[in-house]
């Protein structure tokens, strides 16, 4: 797929960026190399490809402890609230 200068004006108007008259022909040419890439990868047969936990076989992700580290200071905090019930801090209403 190849880009217009058109688009590319439309797309930085969208993504509120400035593109100078100078920049806007590097533009158009990197991203419709973007495009032209991604429309190549889309072509790749992927039915029969299984879905990968890790990209290197028998490798796992090394995880810290589930443990709890810090205790539980919640009623220290609500003490310091203007209003709180049931465990919740109460804010005034804002949408009328």
């Amino acid at each position: 797929m190849t880009l217009t200068r058109r688009d590319v004006e439309n797309i930085a108007h969208l993504a509120r960026l400035e593109i100078t008259e100078a920049e806007l022909p590097v533009y158009v040419g990197s991203l419709s190399a973007i495009l032209a890439f991604v429309e190549q990868l889309a072509a790749a047969a992927t039915d029969d490809v299984v879905p990968m936990a890790h990209p290197l076989e028998g490798q796992v992700q090394r995880l810290r402890e589930d443990s709890v580290t810090e205790t539980d200071r919640r009623e220290a905090y609500q003490r310091n609230a203007p209003a709180v019930e049931a465990g919740l801090y109460l804010v005034p209403k804002v949408i009328e």
